[in-house]
């Protein structure tokens, strides 16, 4: 094909050939992002899954898609394998002595999914996080759950308007109880905040 173009055509070739497959590769990778989210939502929508979870899906497929198309990009850019493949296994490396260093971090992340997928407590339930058996612990209504810490309001005893923010690991290292109406709450749980 390239014998049939005008000579003056073919120094534009090599960039334009590197060019349209860029371009293509950002719009499969653009197509993958869309069709993706249409199925994350579907199995959402059939699962009832939380919010929250569906949007760390769309998060997390949308990284790997991008962060692919990446890759593909610097390869037809001519970026050597061998050089990428190294850039990686030495972005783990440090990846891993980061994560032993965030351990605590990383623990509350990981209990922030527990919470979302196995459900011990939602936004705007009443709350108390036990020390151990009857000592009373932290109470109040839940009105914000992030990556790191749950948000309680607490309400009643001189505490009115005060939040308090535990990190979502001690959820899993103590007992809960949970209230979704406070009028059941005994005691210093009143109204809605």
């Amino acid at each position: 094909m390239k014998e049939r173009l005008p000579v003056w055509t073919h120094e534009w070739l090599h960039y334009a050939v590197p060019a349209l497959q860029i371009v293509g590769t950002l719009l499969v990778a653009w197509l993958l992002r869309l069709i993706a989210r249409r199925v994350i939502r579907r199995i959402a929508e059939h699962y009832t899954l939380p919010p929250e979870m569906v949007m760390g899906a769309r998060r997390v497929f949308t990284f790997v898609v991008y962060f692919t198309a990446l890759l593909v990009i610097l390869n037809i850019a001519g970026v050597s394998a061998t050089v990428l493949w190294t850039a990686f296994t030495g972005f783990a490396a440090v990846g891993a002595v980061a994560f032993f260093a965030a351990w605590s971090v990383l623990s509350n992340i990981f209990c922030t999914l527990l919470i979302f997928t196995t459900r011990p407590f939602r936004l705007h339930d009443y709350i108390e996080v036990l020390e151990n058996g009857e000592k009373p612990g932290l109470k109040g209504r839940v009105i914000d759950i992030n990556l790191i810490y749950s948000t309680l309001q607490e309400n009643g005893n001189g505490h009115e308007g005060t939040v308090l923010q535990v990190p979502n690991n001690m959820f899993f290292q103590r007992t809960v109880r949970r209230w979704r109406d406070p009028s059941q709450a005994p005691g210093g749980i009143q109204g809605d905040g």
